[in-house]
Parts: structure tokens; sequence; C-alpha cells
């Protein structure tokens, strides 16, 4: 079993919070960059100690980490960014927690509530596995875009992506919520 939510992983919270605070307010800043570091580092040891490795055959706890991933990238990427007064690594960092952890961990935990609460098997099938393929794809798009901003294209792959997956999320689980259920 993973580690049990303890003391380490109120310090790695605590810390994410105290280090996006200090972007927030002075984003130039060293000590700002260090703090991103030592919170995305905290963040990283926080996942590994869930046992990730064990959730391969589980697509609806494997999305859950793999967008929980995004959250020490997001913050690696805004303290180099406030280490080295880098702009570009901003934006990677806004969009890989936007993008990447905020709408993985959206589509994860609507698709899980979603059969959870009306009476369905904890079951990934092929479309909800199709609806992570495509969010975790528009993240990882929407994070080169960055590097490569004179290419339009990427932006608008990601955008096409990431509405298809919430697209997807319509389509495949509307049915579900809008039927009673005992």
């Amino acid at each position: 079993m993973p580690a049990p939510f303890g003391r380490f992983d109120g310090v790695s919270l605590a810390m994410g919070a105290a280090a996006l605070t200090a972007w927030t307010f002075i984003p130039d800043h060293k000590l700002t960059g260090v703090l991103l570091l030592i919170a995305a580092s905290l963040h990283l040891l926080r996942l590994a100690r869930w046992a990730g490795d064990r959730t391969l055959r589980d697509p609806l706890v494997l999305i859950l980490h793999t967008g929980y991933l995004f959250v020490p990238l997001g913050l690696l990427l805004a303290g180099f960014s406030a280490l080295f007064n880098d702009r570009s690594q901003d934006v990677a960092a806004i969009h890989v927690l936007g993008v990447g952890a905020m709408g993985t961990m959206t589509l994860a935990v609507m698709t899980r509530a979603t059969l959870g609460h009306t009476g369905h098997a904890l079951r990934a099938d092929t479309w909800t596995c199709l609806i992570y393929t495509l969010i975790i794809i528009a993240a990882l798009t929407r994070l080169s875009a960055t590097f490569w901003p004179a290419n339009i294209f990427l932006l608008h792959t990601a955008a096409i992506l990431w509405s298809l997956a919430f697209l997807g999320f319509c389509l495949r689980y509307s049915g579900m919520l809008f039927q009673r259920y005992p």
C-alpha cells in the first residue's frame, strides 16, 4: 500500500503553498526559485511514496498519479524561471500546472466519481483511456509550444486535444449522469 498521509505530506503541501505564494508576489527573486525547487523535490518524493508502479494495470488510479506528476514538473519549471529570470519557463510552468495538473486531475476525478456515484464498476474502458491520453498529449503539446512560440500549430493542436478530452468526457459520461440509479 502507498504511504498514508502523514507529517511529510503536510510539510510538502505547506512548502508548495509557500513557494507558490512567493512566486505570485516576488516571481523573480532567487529565494523564490529555491523555494520552488525544494517544493518540486518534496512533491516528487511524495508522489514516489504512493507506489505508482503498482497502478499500471488500473488506469483510473494511474491517471491520478500522472496528473499529480505535473505538479512537481510545474514547480520545477517555475523554479528555473525565478532562478534564471526566464519568462518562457514561467509560461511553461503555468501551462504545466493548468493544462497538465488541473486538466488531468479534473478529468481523472470526474470520471472516477461519475462511475462510482452512478453504480458503475470502477473500471476505465477504452473511451476513458482515450480521454486520458488526449489530455496528457494536450498538456505535453502545450508545454512544447512554450519553447517554440512561433509554431502556432502546436498551440492549436494543444487546444483541440484539450477540447476533445473534455468533449469526450461529456459524450461518454453524460448518459450516466442523466440516468436514475437506485
